[in-house]
């Protein structure tokens, strides 16, 4: 497989992706084109030898794993972990908020958002909304706008002379964005607004009202290629949308020579701490019904090994005392070991042995990345996995640029390299 290929696939990913929630249905619709079955918690499971599943929670979140042919589940797991968020902005549930003949839109931040690339960009909204229905029912529906229609402008130089020395951002007053103009007298509130998108997407649904809902703002310019050679991958949600599509992408390759499983987890960018991140009980839930005996999956577990892949930081070029000089991190050369003293991250020298003989025989070259020690490290669902299960656990992911800004960068080879890594983890006989 060729990058430009692949990639092709990952934009399209990206593009249509614009809420965990939306990039959850697409990870559904991708493991159903591969003969996944669906299961549901509320139901019994009737797992077969060498057959294929998957699971979702409450839309954010996604487990899917292919058991053993051979039906040995005490081998262990071949586990990949990735989340479904971004950092964003997201709409306050009484948004309205009139500013002259202006309607803007009152938003929070979600997450360890990079504030000032919010500004002057082409806007758009997507989530899900929650509806009763005409026969009182409740039904829940995605929607995406699909088209500019919120800005949040920057205050012009003239008025702010040092908005180039200190560019201050107050939440509250300044991250509001425009959604409309009173220009004819008819100026709509943000439940018609909602209301006339969710007809118009759902024209045969028989929708009474809207009683509450999750939309997020975001960057309506799809990923792109940039640099003279198209060396470069510039587009939202990379972190960590890119480790989605590489694992279900990878999962969907392997054999069924072992038991492989997929973890997208949500609300990794604010704590995990919800029913779908990963710091609550969603894969517990799924591993005691795919091993119910508790001594077997503790005996599975022992034997298991997780990569947590989340997106790393590429040494930047225009601060590279940002960077610890001794770990240079480069686009287009492979995927990174994240390594942390005090464990932000899980990789250990064993872990980290491990991943490097996947990684040889896949061809592909890792590089190593710590955090300079002068600066605080960030962390990934990888040390609150291994915590929770007990699992030999290692970090990495894919180099990038620009993290948490509202469009981040990576190399145009980096996603294939990551994914033939996947891959070979998944097939590998033995990785002792």
């Amino acid at each position: 497989m060729k990058s430009v290929h692949f990639n092709q696939h990952l934009f399209s990913f990206l593009q249509s992706s614009p809420t965990p929630f939306h990039a959850v249905a697409n990870i559904e619709n991708y493991l159903l084109s591969y003969n996944f079955s669906r299961l549901h918690e509320s139901d019994k499971w009737h797992l077969k030898q060498g057959q294929s599943y998957f699971v979702s929670r409450d839309n954010g979140g996604i487990i899917a794993f292919s058991l053993d042919l051979q039906g040995s589940l005490d081998s262990g797991f071949r586990m990949i972990a990735a989340h479904t968020d971004s950092p964003c902005l997201q709409v306050k549930p009484v948004p309205d908020i009139n500013e002259g003949s202006f309607l803007k839109l009152g938003v929070e931040v979600y997450g360890g958002c990079l504030l000032n690339p919010w500004f002057d960009r082409d806007l758009c909204l997507a989530g899900r909304v929650c509806c009763e229905m005409g026969d009182s029912s409740l039904d829940i529906f995605l929607i995406d706008f699909k088209r500019s229609i919120l800005t949040i402008p920057s205050v012009a130089i003239h008025l702010d002379r040092e908005a180039n020395k200190t560019k201050t951002i107050n939440s509250q007053e300044h991250l509001p964005p425009i959604i409309a103009q009173d220009i004819d007298g008819q100026l709509s509130d943000f439940g018609a607004i909602l209301l006339e998108q969710l007809q118009m997407q759902y024209p045969d649904s028989k929708i009474r009202k809207i009683l509450s809902f999750d939309i997020f703002c975001y960057d309506i310019q799809g990923p792109a290629y940039v640099g003279l050679k198209n060396e470069i991958i510039s587009g939202g949600r990379l972190d960590n949308l890119l480790s989605c599509f590489v694992g279900m992408s990878a999962l969907t390759a392997a054999g069924n020579s072992s038991t492989n499983l997929l973890i997208c987890t949500n609300h990794e960018e604010n704590g995990s701490v919800s029913t779908t991140g990963a710091s609550g009980a969603f894969i517990d839930s799924v591993l005691e019904r795919i091993v119910p005996d508790p001594v077997t999956r503790r005996i599975a577990l022992h034997n298991s090994f997780l990569i947590s892949m989340d997106n790393s930081h590429a040494t930047h070029p225009n601060f590279k005392e940002k960077s610890d000089s001794g770990h240079k991190i480069l686009l287009n050369k492979g995927p990174v070991i994240k390594i942390n003293a005090n464990q932000r991250y899980a990789t250990n020298s064993f872990s980290s042995a491990i991943f490097k003989h996947i990684c040889k025989q896949a061809e592909v070259t890792p590089q190593e990345f710590v955090m300079r020690s002068d600066m605080p490290c960030g962390s990934t669902v990888g040390p609150i996995t291994a915590a929770r299960l007990g699992i030999k656990t290692v970090d990495v992911g894919a180099p990038s640029l620009a993290m948490h800004s509202i469009r981040e960068h990576t190399g145009a080879k980096d996603p294939l390299l990551l994914y033939k890594t996947i891959v070979q983890f998944f097939n590998t006989d033995s990785l002792s």
